[in-house]
């Protein structure tokens, strides 16, 4: 028995075998009705034009100043690199670094790396280290916290507004937009990227295979596909029992 072609369901726990599921299909659980898990391929291109605006907002919002304040005929601006270097400057180590690995590092790590695998498989292409970088985002993506740290400055900048005058900048409307962003982004699961990773290479297999045999072997070909098609789902399809 081959472990890696089995699901669990997460709802009954029932184990199935594991189709490849065509474009824009879902695997159901027969015993309990709950979604196993879907095709990737659908959503790839949506999700590549997803990652690369959230990445191009990213440098923006680190780039510019987040708010402006002015007090007494006095006006500072900062940005997000320049709060964590005065926290680092106050003897704030530990929560400067925190706040550089959450705002900084992980989502731009998970951003970076989402587009390393996402751009080559679309071409086909399985690119180098792909288990390891899929990894790496899975463990990365819990700490990425954008979302805290806008709040945090929607927070300051209320309690800001009696003491002295705040202009929001740039950055603040692109963090606001890199928010929404990543909302979409992180429903992406970047593990169904296995599924189409291994269906390139079951092509490049049988291309190699192909190319060694000729067209003599096509009948027996056929009959292997006609096989394993027998156990696909269809749109929104129920996975087939396994049998142990």
């Amino acid at each position: 028995m081959e472990h890696d072609h089995l699901i669990a369901c997460h709802e009954c726990d029932a184990l199935f075998q594991k189709p490849r599921l065509g474009r824009k299909r879902t695997a159901r659980c027969p015993r309990c009705g709950a979604i196993l898990y879907g095709s990737a391929s659908g959503r790839l291109e949506g999700i590549t034009a997803m990652t690369m605006a959230a990445l191009i907002t990213f440098l923006i919002a680190q780039g510019f100043p987040i708010v402006e304040l002015e007090t007494n005929g006095i006006t500072s601006q900062t940005s997000l690199i320049g709060a964590i270097v005065a926290l680092w400057n106050e003897d704030m180590q530990i929560v400067a670094v925190m706040v550089f690995c959450s705002t900084f590092l992980f989502p731009l790590t998970e951003l970076t790396a989402l587009l390393y695998l996402l751009i080559p498989i679309r071409a086909g292409i399985v690119p180098p280290g792909f288990n390891q970088v899929l990894r790496a985002i899975q463990f990365v993506r819990p700490w990425g916290m954008i979302e805290v740290f806008m709040l945090g400055v929607l927070v300051t900048i209320v309690k800001m507004v009696s003491l002295a005058r705040v202009i929001p900048e740039a950055a603040m409307f692109a963090f606001g937009a890199l928010t929404l962003m990543f909302v979409v982004v992180v429903t992406f699961d970047p593990r169904t990227l296995w599924d189409v990773a291994e269906g390139l290479g079951v092509l490049e297999a049988r291309r190699e295979r192909h190319a060694r045999d000729g067209d003599g072997d096509d009948g027996d070909a056929h009959a292997d596909q006609a096989g394993r098609d027998a156990g696909k789902p269809g749109v929104d399809g129920t996975a087939a029992p396994h049998q142990g």
